[in-house]
């Protein structure tokens, strides 16, 4: 399996860009040290158990928490296109220790009024667990580790022209950014991506008869253009595995 540079053109072709799946590294289930299957969302190693939540999330089984995930994230992105990243951040920590504050105060007027001694409202959250063991720092370092050396490696085959057509689909693609960068910013194209994300896979679930048959189309139109080009370019035809 290519890394992910060379890889967004197979992407199009063999399966929809925007369904959310789990990438293996070798084309099979990557398993933990311990032999548990875990699926790869982005550069994080999660268990099966959070791939599935995620997944809940983004195909809206429970409205309420995506529409609240979902508008939390849009407020924090719309924020950042107004204010600056330290001005976000400030008043996202004013409102949470507002927020706190304000409990903790009702919460210790509330005891003294009733003469109670129910201890510190956030005694749970207090006493739970945040550190990261060795392990899973070092589980998280592996997959950095890969993820890094197989972009070096496939950036490497690309710009020194291992294989001709690749590195030609490489340079359509950057020319191809070139015109999105003129269009849109950083932000507006991660706006676009949490909107795709939380969209696309509903209506993929509800179209996929009719979406998989365009893409069909589509592939094999794609994969005819490249079989004639590599026909016509001296060195650009693969070599057979």
């Amino acid at each position: 399996m290519r890394a992910c540079l060379s890889a967004t053109h197979s992407m199009l072709l063999q399966t929809p860009a925007f369904i959310p799946v789990a990438v293996p590294r070798d084309g099979s289930l990557v398993r933990s040290a311990e032999g548990r299957p875990v699926c790869i969302w982005g550069s994080l190693v999660m268990s099966p158990f959070c791939c599935a939540q995620a997944m809940e999330l983004l195909y809206w089984r429970d409205v309420k928490q995506s529409g609240l995930l979902f508008g939390s994230v849009m407020l924090l992105l719309f924020s950042l296109t107004q204010f600056s990243v330290v001005s976000v951040v400030a008043y996202l920590a004013l409102a949470a220790l507002s927020a706190t504050i304000s409990f903790r105060v009702y919460k210790s007027v509330l005891q003294a009024v009733q003469k109670t001694d129910e201890g510190h409202p956030f005694k749970a959250y207090l006493d739970m667990e945040v550190s990261m063991s060795q392990d899973q720092m070092q589980k998280y370092a592996e997959n950095v580790q890969y993820y890094l050396n197989s972009t070096l490696k496939e950036l490497r085959r690309l710009f020194l022209v291992q294989d001709l057509v690749d590195s030609l689909k490489f340079a359509v693609l950057m020319w191809l950014l070139t015109y999105v960068g003129a269009l849109f910013n950083g932000l507006t194209l991660l706006i676009l991506a949490v909107v795709s994300m939380f969209s696309m896979p509903v209506v993929y679930e509800k179209y996929q008869a009719q979406i998989d048959q365009y893409l069909g189309l589509i592939r094999t139109q794609v994969n005819s253009v490249v079989g004639k080009i590599q026909e016509k370019i001296p060195g650009a035809k693969r070599k057979a595995e």
